[in-house]
């Protein structure tokens, strides 16, 4: 049985104590019902796993002397950002979720011309702590020690201003895509993937998207939907080039 482990944005050094955040320590508590003495594993994003024992589970907190640190391996070679339209419903948690799971380094949530959700600021703000709450369950879940980043949503037209030439193969998906993913050639760099909300991309940001140096890319003859697309392409690319 594997052990449990638990995001803990502190420094991490063996020997320590360590204080697990309240969520982390919530869980381990009142759900995992650990005790005194049960061993877990902390990491905080810089790719070492801390093997732990944990020495107080109180309802004040949980803390855990770190007894030992390895790194870990598990990084994708494939350096991959997601810029994900932003769907509504869970369809957004899922993607973001599974695309963890599958190895990207980062995503940007990107507000499409047909995205349903329209965030304000504070709503934007929310969310974001939200999906970035979803990385980090997803990364203690699937051994990840290297913590993704969902970074600030954006509009495209935004997005392309801050990155007008990036040093990356991009790749967007358009159901009309002239190349399937299997005839490009294996990245060097960064791989940028846009993916539309529902109902796809309008034809101004694939324009758009395109004179900026974007491919498009079907993946067969079906059209899928935002969430699977997304996790399609990512599953191909790491069979193709990456790890799988």
């Amino acid at each position: 049985m594997s052990q449990h482990r638990f995001y803990c944005p502190d420094r991490l050094s063996v020997g320590a104590i360590a204080s697990l955040p309240e969520t982390a320590a919530t869980h381990a508590a009142r759900v995992l019902r650990m005790q005194v003495g049960d061993a877990a594993i902390l990491f905080n994003g810089d790719g070492i796993d801390y093997a732990c024992e944990l020495v107080s589970v109180q309802k004040s907190g949980v803390t855990a002397r770190i007894l030992s640190s390895k790194v870990v391996t598990s990084e994708s070679p494939l350096d991959i950002l997601l810029l994900q339209g932003i769907s509504s419903g869970d369809r957004m948690d899922y993607t973001i979720q599974k695309a963890v799971e599958l190895g990207v380094r980062a995503i940007q949530p990107i507000a499409t011309e047909r995205s349903v959700v329209k965030l304000n600021q504070e709503r934007a703000e929310k969310r974001l702590a939200h999906w970035q709450q979803i990385v980090i369950s997803a990364c203690e879940q699937c051994g990840r020690a290297f913590v993704p980043e969902v970074l600030a949503p954006l509009s495209l037209s935004q997005w392309l201003a801050q990155h007008p030439q990036d040093e990356a193969s991009r790749i967007l998906l358009n159901p009309t895509g002239a190349k399937q993913l299997a005839q490009l050639s294996k990245p060097l760099n960064q791989v940028q993937l846009l993916i539309g909300a529902e109902g796809g991309l309008s034809p101004s940001e694939i324009d758009t998207a395109t004179a900026h140096g974007f491919q498009s890319i079907i993946l067969g003859p079906r059209i899928l939907r935002t969430e699977t697309a997304a996790l399609t392409a990512i599953a191909s690319m790491q069979t193709l080039w990456g790890d799988f």
